[in-house]
């Protein structure tokens, strides 16, 4: 990496040891859910995050996580959180509308508040590529949320404020 000589890069940092982590799940296609929770849950607790410091709050689809993940993030009680659902595409228009609109709230509420979040509603054609995703997808949300914290801590960001105004 010689091309890089001299610069900073920031490693990935994935000691979770003493973060405290939101969770948001959609209820709506449980099994998949289900399985993303218990993959992202899993990984957090290896690198560090003890169950007493994860909160996970079921709401009833991808539509509802945006706000919930506001009201959360506005608490001051998480220092990430993580959104987990899917979205498969059916016959209507409607797979668009929550795929986009839940996908622009998550984003929104992240900026607005300077709280990081990972993003992991699957938008999958069918349930076998939902199912096939979710052990990766759910390890992959709790790598990201650990790491953002890091690079929020690494660039003295704790204030929201700092990052929203």
């Amino acid at each position: 990496m010689t091309q890089y000589d001299g610069m900073e890069i920031l490693s990935p940092q994935h000691d979770a040891t003493d973060l405290r982590i939101g969770i948001v799940m959609g209820r709506f296609n449980a099994e998949i859910g289900n399985g993303l929770l218990a993959s992202c849950t899993a990984a957090l607790r290896k690198h560090g995050v003890s169950a007493s410091d994860i909160c996970v709050v079921p709401v009833a689809g991808a539509l509802e996580i945006p706000l919930t993940l506001k009201v959360m993030a506005l608490s001051g009680q998480f220092d990430a959180l993580i959104a987990l659902g899917a979205v498969i595409r059916g016959e209507t228009y409607h797979f668009e509308i929550v795929s986009n609109e839940s996908a622009r709230g998550i984003t929104q509420v992240q900026l607005e508040t300077g709280c990081p979040i990972a993003n992991g509603i699957l938008t999958t054609e069918n349930d076998a590529q939902a199912l096939a995703r979710v052990a990766q997808k759910g390890e992959d949300c709790a790598l990201a949320a650990i790491e953002m914290c890091h690079i929020l801590m690494r660039f003295d960001v704790d204030d929201e404020e700092d990052i929203t105004t």
